[in-house]
Parts: structure tokens; C-alpha cells; sequence
């Protein structure tokens, strides 16, 4: 938060003498890191004793890492290569270690002259590098050192005390010339001014931002470490959910208009030709919104339930409550194949209530229309006129329902459908063609922990859905491991015949279209990849056409197979769902584009291919579409990762539970880098240094009831300067945005 003028000085001035504008620069675009500011807050991901060792056996493959250890040989090795084709090619293995694991370091050509000399057994360093595996162990190659012994000035007063404070660093940048810049600019931190009202900060006991600073770059103690990150995670959580606190306030303040279901209108009749009961949490869930939708202030709800626990329908019911009242419903979806398919089931529950103005339509009835980008001229017009009309009380769409044409008669609420695949400005667009901003329901089949629904969605009330209906079955998940084991991949189309022939359906999905246009670009004259890890990640992903193809030639020879992905004419895309739905097809090739919402009960197997690619959520979303009927799903999570790596581990994780929130939590542990309040998922300006929102749950929960006190009694912070100050520093421009169109 960077507060005062002195902390708020661009990095290239202060430092020119130590860093340059080069270093700068580095620190600008791989950090994000602009500020004096900025850099004292860059804390160290983790610290090293001196007198201690790294553990090498815990090293993650594929990440950039700063370890401490201890030569223990090093050999030269000449050889012929087509650059040194008379044997005088060199390079130069040394071996590191902790006393229970040994690493290899590999350098190559000229490269070897300088560690030959330096790295003699024995000698203790930093080594920073990326981690990879040749011959089936772990090595890096030409990684960047920092002897930590000789030049007793170099080493021992630059890294004071006796823990070595090791950075998030990259490949240009190596953690300890981080540590460097950071001990240049550390002077400064005395100059931070408190954000934290005094009273919560003495009643915590936390230490001042000043000593917290200084305590985090230069400890001394380990207790130095706690304070200083208690201090730090009450900052980061306390200004966020101020940030958030103020924003559930202005929304306290909006008028809405208040909708009531009439006692015996279109929700009574709806609920009369259920063939089912809703379940409990449904029946909690609809309640909850009801009750909210009678105020006369805007709900902002988050409805949370895994794949198919029937939130379709408690959406349902919230727009024909609406209708009911006298306004209309709009329902937002990501993709035209679910907007189209969000309206077949909802005409289909409502029958004759969805033919409202149609001969058969029933007394209470309204107009459902569906409004997507590629609809045919007059088809678009009639139903932009049903909607100025208030002819159409239910409306579904993509974004195309934003457009400035689409007016209302009178919106009342906006459900949208998987809401991270929403722009911030196209939800805004949308709250805009109320007469008085309309209500607002949220739904997502991602399971999101409690802590994460507190500061991504922070500003929303939240119902979960836990319970699936009666009559699914559960869906058996397995990893196969191509590259290992062929055979698996044999068994896995086997069983894929096995469905078909007992009258069911499969999808298989790929990562990649497989046409011209999305082919990654060609590798010119690349050195082939070192390990089998590598090959698997430097092949292209497996693509629809391709694999369509080799399917209908080879294993699944003689069965229907289509291909669907978002470059198809969105009336072909319709229509090879309508065969597959209707079960002409048995087998869909897939991109992402079937991951939300489709529903096809009579598909029971899914076959992931490259499966590494995909994010533990998404895994979970996609193998959803499976097991929607009484027949038990099959979901085979296809790799050619080797077994000790991360990927299989996370495909590992994704095989043994169904639980949506157990995954979630996974998920988010090996994704801590994305910044929480923005889009920007990228980790290089994250908003979170110090607070892990799994971890640190009580945290953001306390410091949620003292932002929320704060607001009620000063919503403009008028008496706490400084907290403004940090908010600015936290809201920038973009953030503040995306906040307020949460």
C-alpha cells in the first residue's frame, strides 16, 4: 500500500546507483514492481538458515527456485557435438547437497569456465534455477549462484542475521539481488504510515507498519517472521474487505423495487406441474432469495451449488416470482450452445406457461424468448419487440442482450449464469436497462470456499446448494497414463464401445480445434526436449479435428461420431447438440464449449484427453456433464505426464474425490498467485502478498466484522485518513472498476 511520497517514488531514480535502469526495468514487467513502495512490499516467499540446508527432495518440477546447499563434486566432461565436432564440446556436472538429497547442476560450453573455478566441493551457495528432470532426476541447468562464503563483506552484512530472506524471483532476476535493491530502499519503511485504526491494531496486538517492514526483510529471529506477517495479513485483509464493506453500503443505499409473487399467479401454477419435490436446500435457497426480492433495496446474491444440484430451477422459480410481480427476467449465459439450451429445458418445465399470447397458452402464462448474436433478422425483431412490450417476461441470452437496442419494459432481475466468464462492463451494461437498478442473482457451479466467497465475491450474499436430487448416480474417475501404460488408452476406447453398446453416449474432450487457425505457432530449429515431461509439454495439445478423425478410422470405428467446438456456425453447433441430445450421435468430440450446463442424461462416459491442460475446477466442471441420469458416470482423465509430476498429482486429486469444495481448496493452492479483486489472473501485481485465503480463514473473517463496523460508523473514512489512503493505494483505477460492477 504504497502510502507517502517517499514510498510512492519510482524505482529507476532511488536506486539508479545500485540497480540501473536495466534492473528497473526487469523488476517493471516481470514483478510489477514500480514503487519504493511496491518493493518493500515484494516479502520473501520463505527463509534459509545459514547453518542449515535446503531440503532438494521436496523441489518442485517446473519452477523457478532458490536453494541453499553444499558443493559435493564437480566433473568436466568433454564431448563431439555438432558445434564441437573434434571432442572439445565441455560440460560441466555438479553435484549439490542438503545431507539427505543431491541435485544435479549441469553447464555447458563457454559457460563452464567460471563455476569450474569457483564451485569446488565444499563451498556453500544460493543456486537459482528451474527445476527439471533428465534421466529421471532433477537438475538444473545453468543456474545463477551466490557463493555465501569468501568476500566476508559480500555475504554476511548483506544478508543480516542469520536467515537468508529468499524472493519470488525470475529467470532475470535472481532472489538475492532482489534482497539487494530491497536492503537500498529498506531506510524508507520508517517513513509508512498505519492504515489500521489504532484501536484495532493495539487491541490485535499487531506491530507497527514501520517495525513490520523491517522485520519481514531483515529478520533476526523467527519470531520476527510471525509478527511481521500478522501484521501484514491484517493490512492486506482489513483494506480489502473495507473495500468491499463500503461497497455492500452503497448498495444498501440503492432503491430497487420490491417483487412479490401474487398468491395465485404463474409461480403457484409452475409449482402445481413439478413431477418432482425440490429439495430441502432448494426449498431454503428459494427462500432466501424470496425474502430478498421483497426489499426495496437491490439483491446482490451468490447462489453456489456443484454440477447438476438443481440451481436452473431455483433460478426458475426467482424469475417467475418476478413475472409474478409485474416486471421481467433476464437470464445471461456464457455461450450461445448453453443460451439455447438454458431455453429448450425452461420452455420445456414451463409447458403451456411459457406460451403466454398463444392459443393453448394457460391463464397465467407469460413469453419465454431467447435473444443470442446469430438469430435471424425478423426472428431478432420480434423478440426485441416482445420485450419493450413486456410481452416476454423471461428473456435468455448471451451478451447479445446488452446491446444498446434491447430495451425493457420493466427488468427486475438479472440471473447470470457462470459468472467468472463474464466481463465486469457487460453485468454493468446489463444492471443499466432498469428504470431503478434491477436485482441480482449470481450463479456458479464452482465450488468456492467460504474464505474465497468473502473477498472475490465479497460484496454478495451467499446460498449454497449441497444436495443433488434424488436419482444421480455417482460418476468413477481415473487417471490413464498414456505414455506409461498404452494399453490404458486401448482399454479406455474399449470402454467408451461398451457404453455405446449398451445404449449410452460419450464425450471426448480435447484442449485445442485442430484448424489452421488455432495451431500453435511452428518451433524453428528448437533442440529437441530433454526428458519425457518436457516432450509432453512441448507437443501441441491434442486437437477435436485430429482426434475425431484418427477415432473414425481407428478405435471407435463404425459408431457416430460429431465434433463440436466455438468456431462452428452457431445453427450447426445447435444442431449437433440437438442429434447428440436426441442420442443419434454416440460419441462428441469436444472442446470446452460442452463444460457448462449441457445436459444430456443418456451420457455416461467422458474421455479427457491431455487432461495436464486443463485447471483442477475445470476438470470437476467438465466431468459434471456425465452421470445426469440413474446410469453410473465414467470420467478418464487421459496423460502423458510421468508419474512424480505435479500434473499427475493434480489430475491424482481430481480421480479420488467428487467433492467440489475439496477441489476448490486445491486448486487454489496451486493458484495462490491470482489476484483475487481483479480479472488480472496473471500474479505479477497481486493484490494478496501475504494473506493465503485458505489458510488464513479466520483472519479475513475477523477482519470482514471490523471493516463492516468501520463502514456503518464513517462510510467515507472521513476519520481515518490513512486507511483512505491505503484504499486508494489498493483500488487503483481498474480495481475500483471491477468492484464497483461487481
Amino acid at each position: 500500500m504504497d502510502l507517502v511520497p517517499a514510498l510512492e517514488e519510482p524505482l529507476r531514480q532511488p536506486l539508479k546507483s545500485v540497480l540501473g535502469p536495466a534492473t528497473a526495468k526487469v523488476m517493471a514487467e516481470h514483478l510489477g514492481l514500480l514503487t519504493v513502495g511496491d518493493l518493500l512490499h515484494h516479502y520473501p516467499r520463505r527463509y534459509e538458515e545459514r547453518g542449515q540446508l535446503t531440503h532438494l527432495a521436496d523441489l518442485p518440477m517446473d519452477e523457478h527456485v532458490t536453494v541453499v546447499a553444499q558443493v559435493a563434486d564437480a566433473r568436466l566432461h568433454t564431448f563431439a557435438s555438432a558445434k564441437a565436432p573434434r571432442g572439445k564440446g565441455q560440460r560441466l556436472e555438479v553435484t549439490i547437497t542438503d545431507g539427505s538429497g543431491r541435485l544435479q547442476l549441469v553447464f555447458f560450453g563457454a559457460g563452464v569456465h567460471k563455476p569450474h573455478k569457483e564451485l569446488l566441493p565444499g563451498t556453500r551457495a544460493m543456486f537459482a534455477g528451474k527445476v527439471s528432470v533428465f534421466n529421471r532426476r532433477l537438475q538444473l541447468a545453468h543456474p545463477a549462484y551466490e557463493l555465501l562464503r569468501g568476500d566476508p563483506e559480500e555475504s554476511v552484512e548483506t544478508w543480516a542475521g542469520a536467515l537468508i530472506p529468499i524472493y519470488p524471483a525470475t529467470a532475470k532476476l535472481e532472489s538475492w539481488k532482489i534482497g539487494k535493491a530491497i536492503q537500498t530502499v529498506l531506510p524508507t519503511a520508517r517513513e509508512a504510515v498505519e492504515p489500521l485504526p489504532e484501536s484495532l491494531r493495539e487491541g490485535r496486538g499487531l506491530v507497527p507498519l514501520p517495525e513490520a517492514l523491517l522485520k519481514i526483510h531483515r529478520p533476526h529471529t523467527k519470531a520476527d517472521i510471525e509478527d511481521a506477517r500478522s501484521r501484514l495479513k491484517w493490512d492486506e485483509a482489513f483494506v480489502l474487505q473495507v473495500a468491499l464493506a463500503r461497497r455492500r453500503h452503497a448498495d444498501a443505499q440503492l432503491p430497487a423495487v420490491p417483487r412479490r409473487p401474487a398468491p395465485d399467479g404463474l409461480l403457484t401454477a409452475f409449482d402445481a406441474r413439478l413431477p418432482f419435490t425440490l429439495t430441502d436446500g432448494q426449498q431454503r435457497v428459494s427462500r432466501e432469495i424470496f425474502d430478498d426480492l421483497a426489499t426495496s433495496h437491490p439483491m446482490h446474491r451468490l447462489l453456489q451449488g456443484e454440477v447438476g444440484s438443481g440451481k436452473t430451477m431455483v433460478a426458475l422459480r426467482a424469475m417467475l416470482a418476478v413475472v409474478d410481480a409485474g416486471g421481467q427476467a433476464a437470464m445471461l449465459a456464457p455461450t450461445e450452445v448453453l443460451a439455447q439450451q438454458h431455453h429448450r429445458s425452461i420452455v420445456e418445465m414451463m409447458g403451456e406457461l411459457a406460451e403466454g399470447g398463444m392459443l393453448g397458452g394457460a391463464e397465467q402464462a407469460t413469453k419465454v424468448v431467447l435473444l443470442t448474436g446469430s438469430m435471424g433478422a425478423a426472428a431478432r425483431r420480434h423478440a426485441l419487440l416482445d420485450l419493450t412490450t413486456g410481452e416476454a417476461g423471461i428473456v435468455i441470452g448471451t451478451h447479445a442482450l446488452i446491446e444498446d437496442k434491447v430495451q425493457f419494459h420493466d427488468l427486475g432481475l438479472v440471473v447470470v449464469d457462470e459468472q467468472h466468464r463474464f466481463g465486469v462492463e457487460q453485468r454493468d451494461a446489463l444492471r443499466g436497462k432498469g428504470k431503478q437498478p434491477p436485482h441480482l442473482l449470481v450463479m456458479t457451479a464452482t465450488p468456492i470456499p467460504r474464505t474465497v466467497a468473502m473477498t472475490v465475491f465479497g460484496d454478495l450474499e451467499t446460498s449454497v446448494l449441497d444436495q443433488l436430487p434424488a436419482g444421480r448416480s455417482p460418476i468413477a474417475s481415473h487417471v490413464v497414463p498414456a505414455a506409461d501404460k498404452p494399453h490404458f488408452l486401448s482399454r479406455a476406447w474399449e470402454r467408451v464401445r461398451e457404453e455405446v453398446e449398451n445404449g449410452h453416449q460419450a464425450y471426448v474432450v480435447c484442449p485445442r480445434i485442430g484448424d489452421e487457425e488455432d495451431d500453435p505457432k511452428k518451433s524453428g530449429g528448437k533442440k529437441p526436449p530433454q526428458s519425457p515431461e518436457d516432450a509432453a509439454e512441448k507437443r501441441p495439445p491434442l486437437a477435436v479435428l485430429d482426434v475425431a478423425d484418427q477415432l473414425v478410422k481407428g478405435p471407435l470405428k463404425g459408431l457416430r461420431v460429431e465434433v463440436l467446438h466455438g468456431r462452428m456456425h452457431p445453427d450447426d453447433k445447435d444442431a449437433v447438440m440437438r442429434r447428440f441430445a436426441a442420442g443419434e450421435t454416440h460419441v462428441l468430440v469436444a472442446t470446452t464449449v460442452i463444460e457448462v450446463g449441457v445436459n444430456v442424461p443418456n451420457a455416461t462416459a467422458m474421455v479427457i484427453m491431455d487432461a495436464d491442460r486443463f485447471g483442477v475446477s475445470q476438470l470437476h466442471q467438465l466431468r459434471g456433464r456425465v452421470g445426469r441420469g440413474s446410469a453410473p458416470g465414467l470420467c478418464l482423465l487421459v496423460t502423458e505426464m510421468p508419474e512424480a509430476s505435479p500434473a499427475r498429482q493434480r489430475l491424482g486429486a481430481v480421480a479420488s474425490t467428487l467433492d467440489g469444495f475439496e477441489l476448490s481448496r486445491i486448486d487454489l493452492e496451486q493458484r495462490r498467485e491470482g489476484d483475487v479483486l481483479g480479472q488480472a489472473q496473471s500474479g505479477a501485481r497481486t493484490s494478496l502478498r501475504m494473506l493465503a485465503v485458505i489458510e488464513d480463514e479466520e483472519i479475513i473473517a475477523e477482519a470482514r466484522e471490523e471493516a463492516t463496523a468501520v463502514v456503518a460508523n464513517d462510510p467515507e473514512l472521513t476519520h481515518l485518513p490513512a486507511l483512505r489512503t491505503a484504499l486508494d493505494a489498493l483500488l487503483d483505477e481498474e480495481r475500483e472498476q471491477y468492484l464497483e460492477k461487481g
